[in-house]
């Protein structure tokens, strides 16, 4: 018996050891969309201080596809060890477990929650080109061109693709929703009048906006957001109880120690609350949230929960 408790103290006081010394050696951060889109951004904004502060390199890896189900599956098949993390978001955690009939991966059972970073309402924009002002215009257009205002989306079974199912649905209008491999290529095409409008996070349009080759319509959140002080919601400029939105956060692999996670965290959490990092993040329309891995698991499992509410409500097919 004394061997074996022995050994047992043994096998925690390494464990404890090894997550002391956290980390070791480089880590990656999957980021499952293209360059360019949220996910990235903060994907390599949190890497960048990360590797600043802990002194070892912290490469961001993007691999986009399926609704952001290739690089979920990636990082759920990752070593449990911390140094791979997944830059996670609402789409592919809560919404695609309703959507493919065939995941690689589940978004509970598969990931160790490290924490939420940041609540993202979205914002509704059209090309300028397109004879549309508000909300109101933009519902008008579409019942008077059934199925031909084309809405682009960061990909099948993202929030963003929910949020403008759930928007037409609503709205009781038509048109058609494409998909892409990300943000960034989905807004390269609003830009060049491949599609006509886009509903997505704030931080992929703010310099577009800005600079007039964007027209903002509406916010999908229940209040207006401080970014965009002029745009009204959705919900009051059109759309009445419309209310929409996204999130992102930090897994590691399912099965990593919960020493290393807590590190993980709290180096996260230290970060956000930074200065210049939290007005970064509020100049990208995004709202701090920096939650423990206990709630952030929590979160996770209410909000898969009530996506398969949504997807049922917008009629969302299988894939």
């Amino acid at each position: 018996m004394k061997v074996v408790l022995s050994t047992l103290a043994l096998a925690a006081f390494s464990g404890a050891a090894a997550a002391q010394a956290f980390p070791t050696k480089p880590m990656r951060i999957i980021v499952p969309f293209a360059p360019g889109g949220a996910t990235d951004v903060l994907a390599r904004t949190f890497g960048g201080e990360m590797q600043k502060h802990w002194g070892q390199t912290v490469v961001v890896e993007n691999k986009p596809g399926a609704g952001g189900n290739i690089g979920a599956e990636a990082g759920a098949k990752a070593a449990p060890d911390g140094y791979t993390l997944t830059l996670v978001a609402h789409g592919f955690m809560s919404v695609n477990p309703h959507v493919y009939k065939n995941l690689g991966y589940d978004s509970v059972r598969d990931f160790a929650p490290v924490t939420q970073l940041v609540d993202a309402p979205l914002l509704l924009v059209v090309n300028p080109n397109v004879p549309i002002k508000s909300v109101r215009e933009f519902v008008d257009y579409a019942k008077a061109n059934p199925g031909k205002l084309v809405i682009g989306n960061g990909g099948a079974g993202t929030a963003q693709h929910l949020a403008g199912e759930l928007l037409t649905s609503m709205a009781g209008i038509k048109a058609l929703h494409v998909p892409y491999k990300g943000s960034a290529p989905a807004t390269t095409d609003l830009l060049g009048g491949q599609t006509q409008a886009q509903l997505d996070n704030m931080v992929t349009f703010v310099s577009h906006v800005k600079a007039g080759k964007l027209r903002p319509l509406g916010v999908s959140s229940a209040k207006r957001a401080a970014l965009f002080p002029d745009v009204p919601t959705i919900a009051e400029a059109g759309v009445p109880g419309y209310e929409s939105g996204t999130w992102y956060g930090v897994t590691a692999a399912g099965g990593t120690p919960a020493d290393v996670v807590a590190k993980i965290n709290a180096e996260l959490v230290r970060i956000m609350k930074q200065p210049e990092i939290a007005q970064k993040l509020a100049d990208m329309g995004l709202v701090p949230v920096g939650s423990s891995p206990e709630q952030f698991g929590a979160f996770i499992r209410a909000q898969r929960e009530l996506a398969g509410k949504l997807v049922k409500q917008a009629g969302l097919p299988q894939q």
